[in-house]
C-alpha cells in the first residue's frame, strides 16, 4: 500500500493506541532522546530530525518487549520521543546564552523549565489549531512525516533495518565509551605549521556521531559548511595572523584556535545573522500563504466524525493558548520584577509565537523540518525583542543593561522553542494521519512529550554545564572567578576547567553576542560587518549562506567528519548507480534509483544509531565526571597518540560503511566501485570549471 492510498489503518479500525505501555515507553524514550539531542546540539551546533530516529527507537523497544504491538502504539512512542528532542533545539539555542554573557553562573532549572514548558506548549497548542487546515485541506507533503511514516510501515511488515540500528547503536556507544569514557584516544587530531611567513592548519574531530550528520544531511550541506570552515580556518585566520601577528600560545595549533575565538568567529556571527534575516525574506510569499490560510480555516464538517479526523476540542485549545499567556505574563513578572515590561512582553509573545509556529509548520510541510530556518527565526526574534526591551525597558522604565539582557533573552526563548516544537508537531501529525491515527490521541503523546522533555532539559544541560562547560566564553568566566577566589576549584590536578573540552554551543554564543552587542557594545563589529558582507556576496552568488555561515563560526575540524559523511553518502549512492547500471554517464534507471534510496535510506538509519549512541554514552559520562568517577583513571588508561586515535577513528569508518552498503543490490568490488564513483565526480567537478565553447 502506497501512502497516496489512504491510511494505513482505516478509519473504521480502532487497534491499541494509546496504551499505558506506550506511556512508559514513551517517557523513557524521550528522556533519552531528550538528552541526546541536546548533546549534540551544544557539541556541534547542529541537530537531527527527530521523528525517523524514534520511529525506529520505539519499534526496537516495544516490539521486543511485547508481541501484540500495534503501528499505531509504535507512532504514539516515536511522537513522543520526537516532542522533546525537538524541543530540546529551541533550548539549547537560547538558554546557555545565559551563560555566555555573564547572566548566569549554572544553568537555573527552574527559568529554564518555564521557557521550556511555555514556549513547547504554545507551539504545540497553537500547530494543534492549524492541523488540518495544513495536512488535510492544503495536503502539504511534510518530506519527513512521509518518511517516519515508511520506517512505521516497514517495522509492521518486518525487515532488516531494526537489526542494522542495534548494531548501529551499540557500535556507537561503544566508541563514545571508549573515547570520552576510557579516553582511550584523543577526542580531535589538530596541527599547524609555518607557511610563507603565515600558518596552515589541519584538524579533525573525531567523532561518529558527526560522521552520521554529514551522511544524513548529504553532501551538498555538508560542502558547504566544510567551505565555511575552509574560509575561517584556510584564508581568513591565516591572513589575519599575517597582517596582526598571532597570539602566544603553547602550540601553532592553539594559536589558530585563538585568533579564530577572538576574531574569525565574529565573521560568522555577522553572516548569520544576515542569512537568518534573508532566509526569512526569500521564504516570504511561503510566510505570508500560510498565515493567510491559517486563518481562513473553511473547512467542511462533513468527515469530522470519523476517528482519524477527531481533533482535540478547538475550544479547549483556545483556552490552554490563553492560560499559556498569562502564565508567560506572571513568569516575565516574577522574573524581571517589571509589570509593563511583561506585560509587553507577554503580549509581544502571543503575536510572535502564533507567527513563528504558523511560519515553521508550513515551512516543515514544504521543505522538510531540517530544513526550516528556526536559526533565521530566532535571530529575528531576537532583532524585534532587543527593540521591544530597548523602548519600553531602556526609553521608560531606565532599568539597566544586565535587566535589558536578560529580559530579551527570556522573551526570545520561548519563542525559539515555540518554533522548535511547531516543525516537528506537523511532521509527526502527518505521519499519523497516513498512518491511520486518531488525531485528538496523537495530540495528548505531543504534549505528554513536551512536558517530559521540558523536565528533562534542564537538569540535562545543568549537569553537560557542571561536566564540561557550555561554550568556551563561559568556561573561560568559571576559570576566572575560580582564580579569585569567587567559585571552589574543581577535581582536577590545577583546580580548573580544559576550556579545550568546553561545548561549543554556537547558537548560543551567536545570540549572547548579539544581545551584549545590541545593549553593552561589547562586539567586534569590524569582523561582524566583514561577515555581513560575507553573506551579502554569497547570497549573489545563490550559496546557502546559513550553511557556510554555521562553518565559518564552528572549527574547522568539527566540519571534516561532517564532510567526510556527507563524501560517504554521495560514494554509497553513485556506487549503487553503478552496480545497477554499469555506468555513471547517463541519467540512472528506475532500478538503480530504488537501489540508491535503499542505501540512503539504511545508512540514515545507520547514522541514527551511531548519533543516539554516541550522544547517549555523551551524556552518562557527563554523570560520571559530576560523581567524580573518571574511568580512565580507575583503569590506568593511557591515552595513545594523534595517529593512532586517528586509525581508531578509521575502524568505526569502515564499520559504518560497511554496516551502511549491506543494501547494495548483487555482488561486485565495493573499492573498484567507489573509486570509480569518486574518480567520476572529481572529472565532473572539473569539467564544470572550464567555461564552454559556444
Amino acid at each position: 500500500m502506497s501512502a497516496d492510498d489512504g491510511p494505513y489503518i482505516p478509519a473504521d479500525q480502532e487497534p491499541k493506541e494509546l496504551t499505558l505501555r506506550v506511556l512508559v515507553v514513551g517517557v523513557i524514550l524521550g528522556i533519552l532522546m531528550t538528552a541526546a539531542n541536546a548533546y549534540l546540539g551544544l557539541y556541534a551546533g547542529m541537530t537531527v530530525s527527530a521523528s525517523i530516529p524514534a520511529a525506529v527507537m520505539s519499534m526496537l523497544i516495544l516490539r521486543s518487549m511485547f508481541k501484540d504491538v500495534s503501528i499505531l502504539e509504535n507512532n504514539a512512542v516515536q511522537t513522543m520521543a520526537s516532542a522533546g528532542e525537538s524541543l530540546a533545539a529551541g533550548v539549547i539555542f537560547t538558554v546557555p546564552a545565559m551563560l555566555v554573557i555573564g547572566i548566569w553562573v549554572d544553568i537555573e532549572w527552574f527559568p529554564t523549565l518555564s521557557i521550556a514548558l511555555l514556549g513547547g506548549l504554545l507551539g504545540t497548542m497553537f500547530t494543534i489549531a492549524l492541523r488540518r487546515l495544513f495536512i488535510v485541506e492544503e495536503a502539504l507533503p511534510y518530506p519527513e512525516g512521509v518518511a517516519c511514516r515508511e520506517v512505521l510501515v516497514a517495522g509492521e511488515e518486518g525487515g532488516s533495518g531494526a537489526l542494522a540500528i542495534v548494531y548501529a547503536l551499540g557500535i556507537g556507544a561503544l566508541y563514545g565509551l571508549m573515547v570520552k569514557g576510557f579516553k582511550v584516544t584523543h577526542h580531535s587530531a589538530e596541527t599547524a605549521f609555518e607557511f610563507m611567513k603565515t600558518r596552515m592548519y589541519a584538524g579533525i574531530d573525531l567523532s561518529v556521531a558527526l560522521l552520521s550528520v554529514g551522511f544524513i544531511v548529504g553532501i551538498r550541506i555538508a560542502s558547504f559548511i566544510f567551505l565555511g570552515g575552509i574560509i575561517g580556518f584556510g584564508i581568513l585566520v591565516p591572513l589575519f595572523g599575517y597582517l596582526n601577528g598571532w597570539p602566544e600560545s603553547d602550540t601553532l595549533a592553539g594559536g589558530f584556535d585563538k585568533l579564530w575565538l577572538e576574531q574569525v568567529r565574529y565573521v560568522g556571527v555577522g553572516a548569520m545573522v544576515v542569512g537568518g534575516i534573508y532566509t526569512l525574506w526569500s521564504m516570504r510569499k511561503t510566510i505570508i500563504t500560510g498565515l493567510k490560510k491559517s486563518f481562513d480555516q473553511s473547512s467542511s464538517d462533513s468527515e469530522l466524525h470519523l476517528r482519524t479526523e477527531k481533533d482535540l476540542p478547538m475550544k479547549w485549545v483556545t483556552v490552554t493558548c490563553g492560560v499559556l499567556v498569562v502564565l508567560t505574563f506572571f513568569f516575565y513578572w516574577l522574573i524581571t520584577g517589571s509589570l509593563l515590561l511583561s506585560l509587553a512582553g507577554a503580549l509581544f509573545l502571543a503575536l510572535v509565537a502564533f507567527f513563528f509556529a504558523a511560519v515553521a509548520g508550513y515551512i516543515a510541510g514544504v521543505v522538510g523540518s531540517s530544513n526550516s530556518p528556526v536559526s533565521g527565526m530566532t535571530i529575528a526574534t531576537l532583532l524585534f525583542t532587543v527593540g521591544l526591551v530597548w523602548i519600553v525597558g531602556s526609553l521608560i522604565l531606565d532599568l539597566s543593561q544586565t535587566e535589558l539582557m536578560y529580559a530579551t533573552l527570556l522573551i526570545a526563548a520561548v519563542v525559539a522553542s515555540s518554533a522548535a516544537i511547531a516543525g516537528d508537531v506537523m511532521q509527526d501529525l502527518k505521519t499519523g494521519h497516513m498512518v491511520g491515527a486518531t488525531p485528538w490521541r496523537q495530540q495528548i503523546a505531543e504534549i505528554v512529550g513536551v512536558i517530559t522533555g521540558a523536565f528533562v532539559i534542564g537538569p540535562t544541560i545543568a549537569l553537560l554545564h557542571k561536566a564540561f562547560q557550555i561554550s568556551s566564553t563561559a568556561c573561560i568566566a568559571t576559570n576566572e572567578r575560580i582564580g579569585a577566589g569567587l567559585q571552589d576549584p574543581i577535581d582536577t590536578p590545577d583546580g580548573f576547567y580544559d576550556c579545550n573540552d568546553a561545548l561549543f554551543a554556537p547558537q548560543a554564543e551567536l545570540i549572547g553576542a548579539i544581545v551584549k552587542g545590541a545593549f553593552v557594545g561589547d562586539m567586534n563589529l569590524p569582523m561582524v560587518f566583514l561577515g555581513a558582507a560575507l553573506a551579502v556576496l554569497l547570497i549573489r552568488l545563490s550559496m546557502p549562506v546559513m550553511s557556510v555561515a554555521i562553518g565559518i563560526y564552528l572549527p574547522l575540524k568539527l566540519s571534516v567528519p561532517i564532510m567526510l559523511g556527507g563524501i560517504l553518502s554521495s560514494l554509497a549512492i553513485g556506487a549503487a548507480y553503478l552496480r545497477v547500471d554499469g555506468t555513471l554517464d547517463r541519467k540512472p534507471s528506475k532500478k538503480a534509483k530504488e537501489a540508491a534510496a535503499d542505501v540512503e535510506s539504511r545508512g540514515v538509519l545507520i547514522g541514527a544509531g551511531f548519533i543516539a549512541g554516541e550522544s547517549i554514552l555523551g551524556v552518562l559520562i557527563a554523570v560520571l565526571i559530576v560523581l567524580n568517577i573518571k574511568l580512565d583513571e580507575e583503569f590506568g588508561i593511557h591515552e595513545l597518540s594523534q595517529s593512532l586515535s586517528i586509525l581508531f577513528f578509521a575502524w568505526f569508518v569502515g564499520v559504518f560503511i560497511w554496516l551502511a552498503t549491506r543494501a547494495l543490490p548483487g555482488s561486485g568490488n565495493l573499492a573498484k566501485e567507489i573509486f570509480t564513483t569518486a574518480t567520476h565526480s572529481i572529472k565532473k567537478f572539473i569539467r564544470s570549471l572550464i567555461p564552454q565553447s559556444k
